[in-house]
């Protein structure tokens, strides 16, 4: 059978290179996506400044049995340095702490950097290139590279703000080393003192006693710290303690891979069942034939598989040599945009490859089988009226699973328009690509429909030759059917996933500039404030109110009555993830637009607690709410407020030094500043940041400068989901070509029976031209169906309204470019077939 399906290859060479062009890039991008996956699973960075170091003991980001993740970093007690030096084998445990710093050279500008106390300077290891290590307070090592950035030489003062404080140090040294360029080093009494968190230390560096085996003293530190919330790293791991931004930032890259991942391969199975199915179609005659001599269905059925197996064998195997330098490339596009750190690690094994050549092959072969049915349990007595008519209809495999779409994709509607407005999009995806789905398998009933619509305008307007070509759509409604469903794919997509990521990026930047009312925002040249400079801001004249401001996320906890209920069967309740902001009682309302419902947010001072409407159901004013923190703290604040859930942009309020307390960087970012009704806010931002400020090296921003700061963000960030709706848009896109070209490629035959009865190449291609449009009219319509049965929903939970956000020339260029490409693609095509002759065509096999 595999012998006959080789033969079979060369004579229907089209269809084949068709299935394989639709396999080949299916695989690749399945295989891209799952790359991305295991990269963001794997969270690894390549040690850097702790490469010495063979063990690393750090706090877990992970929240406990869960995939969740901390978004602060997760800091260690600092008596957790003598726990590791107590365990056999170790030869010194090493504490680390970060310390976010500013260098500034010569009171202008400054430089962005890390502080470390000299002691950890040994784990890199760092050594001196000149002068000598900081021991006393107001010393400090800078990197060689920094110190060239900065213009600062051994002996001099430099300007350092640590902490929100600004203080002159002296440069004893300048060292080298693996780290980043942006490293320093403090004398230890300095870094603790400055430290983000007192009493806490970021991770424990262990050097190992020589010939000691690294595995058993990880083992043995493993058990040591098994009843804290730590990790005991070896290997590429170990980047995880010094860049704990890969572990939360690669969250976003599984699930943003895992969805465009799962929207790829459902895209592939659309599309390689669609183009196998055309192809075998365009077979029925042989396939009949075949039947009339005597070949029984399993034959015919083992023939097709057999087809289909040696072309997907080949194509999924040439996909899996682009495929994970394509995924290479996606993860860089990531990093320039921000959205992952520039030091995560692509990590990609065995799995993805075999899950994408996997998914593709047996797509294929599902395809085949289900394409192959039909043909196979024709009678052979019926075969060939069979083939010629094409009369075959609906059968209720394919209605049924049309029907379980149809209503997965209502579902999912009902469901999109009744979540946050921030999560919507997580549900419009899958609900397109059902939509999609239920469509394609209604392909033939619905281009029927379709053509019954829309026969007598194209009649009207193009006389004879679209009357020709509406009995052609009649007459062959599969075929056209084959041509329809991926100009439906790729519209449809094409709309309702552009306009969901302009639809999302707007309901986000509507919710800033909603939420918004300060008219500066102060920042420090420090790199942080102190959460008391708020209250001192609001003290200052021309001021009428000041907020701190510190964003940060965390979980609200099962209550006790839930847990006690838990009977240890099911599954156990969980933390709820929550947006947290701190914020300052006396300022919050005057300089946003966050109000309270219930309670008052004047009373948000020391253990308190304001939460949105849909968070603080089932609770009352004055309750103790379980939360944890950022960085994973456990508290129980009192519930003081309840506030308006802002369409599932708000957070929950807690006291500015609360949260900044527990976040990575230890300080307040930002101040939000009322002015007094009258006052000049250019003169007042002056006096806020000039020689009189209440602290040295103060900054302050407009309203305006923030908006298109955000504004600039949220693009940046759309950008990246663009290019992935791009990769799996461009794929619909080869498939309606690739579709196009085998719908009209395989008429020569029909075309040389109306040449030989009188028509002209000029008939012929102005019949091609009225059924292009018939092809991409009926398509358009379709996707544009499955656009708005995504978008409404999604608009509706987003912006409170049925119309989505986003330029209508994002519409009039999908509308357009599909147009060209079914018509251009057509035409080409009928022209490249009506060059053959027609006693050639007449006699060609095909």
């Amino acid at each position: 059978m595999i012998g006959l399906a080789l033969r079979s290859l060369k004579f229907h060479k089209g269809g084949f290179i068709a299935s394989f062009i639709a396999l080949f890039f299916g695989a690749a991008i399945v295989i891209a996506c799952g790359g991305l996956l295991e990269t963001g699973v794997r969270g690894l960075a390549e040690p850097q400044r702790l490469q010495a170091a063979p063990i690393v003991v750090t706090g877990d980001q992970g929240y406990p049995e869960s995939n969740k993740v901390f978004r602060e970093r997760v800091r260690l007690d600092a008596s957790a340095v003598s726990k590791a030096t107590a365990v056999s084998g170790v030869e010194a445990a090493v504490p680390d702490v970060s310390v976010p710093a500013v260098v500034a050279s010569g009171g202008k500008g400054g430089v962005t950097a890390t502080g470390h106390g000299w002691d950890s300077a040994r784990l890199g290891p760092y050594r001196l290139v000149q002068g000598s290590e900081p021991r006393a307070e107001g010393e400090v090592a800078l990197d060689s590279r920094l110190a060239a950035r900065t213009g600062a030489k051994v002996g001099d003062q430099v300007m350092l703000g640590l902490q929100g404080t600004m203080a002159t140090y002296r440069v004893t040294g300048l060292v080298s080393g693996p780290g980043a360029a942006e490293t320093l080093f403090l004398s230890d009494t300095d870094a603790a003192r400055h430290a983000p968190q007192q009493d806490k230390i970021d991770s424990i560096g262990v050097l190992t006693r020589p010939g000691t085996d690294t595995d058993q003293v990880r083992s043995a530190l493993a058990e040591t710290f098994a009843d804290t919330p730590a990790l005991v790293l070896t290997g590429e791991e170990r980047g995880r303690a010094e860049f704990p931004d890969v572990v939360t930032q690669s969250k976003n890259l599984v699930s943003m891979s895992a969805v465009f991942g799962g929207l790829a391969a459902m895209v592939t199975v659309f599309v390689v069942a669609s183009t196998l199915g055309l192809s075998l179609q365009q077979r029925q005659r042989q396939m009949a034939l075949l039947r009339a001599i005597g070949s029984t269905p399993g034959q015919v059925r083992r023939m097709v598989l057999a087809e289909t197996f040696v072309i997907a064998v080949f194509a999924t195997a040439l996909a899996c040599v682009p495929g994970p330098r394509l995924g290479q490339w996606l993860l860089d596009q990531f990093v320039d945009a921000d959205v992952v750190p520039d030091v995560l690690m692509y990590r990609t094994s065995w799995i993805p490859l075999v899950a994408g050549a996997g998914a593709a092959l047996l797509t294929a072969l599902g395809a085949a089988w289900i394409a192959a049915r039909a043909a196979a349990r024709t009678r052979p007595t019926e075969a060939l009226a069979e083939a010629a008519l094409q009369r075959r209809g609906l059968n209720w495999i394919r209605l049924l699973f049309a029907v379980l779409c149809l209503a997965g994709g209502t579902t999912l509607a009902f469901v999109t328009m009744n979540v946050d407005g921030a999560t919507a999009g997580s549900t419009a995806t899958p609900a397109a690509m059902l939509w999609a789905a239920g469509f394609g398998l209604l392909g033939p009933t619905l281009t029927r429909l379709m053509t019954a619509l829309l026969r007598w305008p194209l009649r009207a307007v193009t006389g004879f030759s679209g009357q020709l070509a509406i009995l052609n759509a009649k007459a062959r409604a599969t075929r056209l059917a084959g041509a329809v469903m991926p100009v439906m794919l790729a519209t449809g997509m094409a709309t309702a996933l552009i306009y969901l990521q302009t639809t999302q990026n707007q309901g986000a930047q509507q919710a800033f500039e909603d939420n918004l009312r300060a008219d500066l925002v102060l920042t420090s040249a420090a790199g942080g404030m102190p959460a008391s400079l708020a209250a001192d801001i609001d003290k200052e004249p021309g001021v009428a109110a000041a907020s701190a401001y510190v964003p940060s996320s965390g979980f609200l906890e099962p209550s006790k009555a839930e847990m006690a209920a838990y009977d240890g069967k099911g599954r156990k309740p969980k933390g709820t993830p929550v947006q947290i902001t701190g914020v300052s009682a006396t300022g919050i309302e005057r300089t946003t637009a966050i109000r309270a419902v219930t309670g008052s947010l004047t009373d948000l001072t020391g253990d308190t607690v304001a939460l949105p409407e849909s968070s603080a159901e089932g609770h009352r004013i004055g309750e103790r709410i379980p939360m944890r923190l950022g960085d994973g703290t456990e508290v129980e604040p009192r519930l003081v407020a309840t506030v308006g859930d802002q369409r599932g942009y708000g957070a929950a309020l807690m006291p500015a030094g609360t949260v900044a307390a527990h976040t990575t960087d230890g300080a307040v970012p930002q101040i939000l500043v009322a002015a007094d009704s009258g006052s000049d806010t250019a003169r007042l931002a002056g006096e806020l940041t000039g020689s009189g400020a209440p602290v040295p090296g103060l900054r302050a921003a407009d309203r305006s400068d923030l908006v298109t700061a955000s504004a600039e963000q949220n693009d940046t960030q759309t950008w990246v989901a663009y290019l992935l709706v791009a990769m799996v848009v461009g794929y619909a896109v080869i498939a309606l070509v690739n579709s196009l070209v085998m719908a009209t490629g395989e008429r020569r035959r029909e075309f040389t029976l109306q040449r030989l009865v009188g028509a002209t190449r000029g008939q012929v291609l102005r019949m091609m031209t009225v059924e292009a449009l018939l092809t991409a009219l009926a398509g358009l319509g379709l996707g544009m169906l499955v656009a708005v049965a995504t978008l409404v929903p999604l608009s509706q939970a987003v912006l409170a309204r049925a119309m989505p956000a986003g330029p209508p020339s994002i519409l009039l260029a999908v509308l357009v470019s599909a147009l060209v490409l079914t018509v251009g693609t057509t035409l080409l095509t009928a022209r490249m077939a009506l060059r053959t002759r027609p006693s050639a065509a007449i006699g060609s096999r095909e």
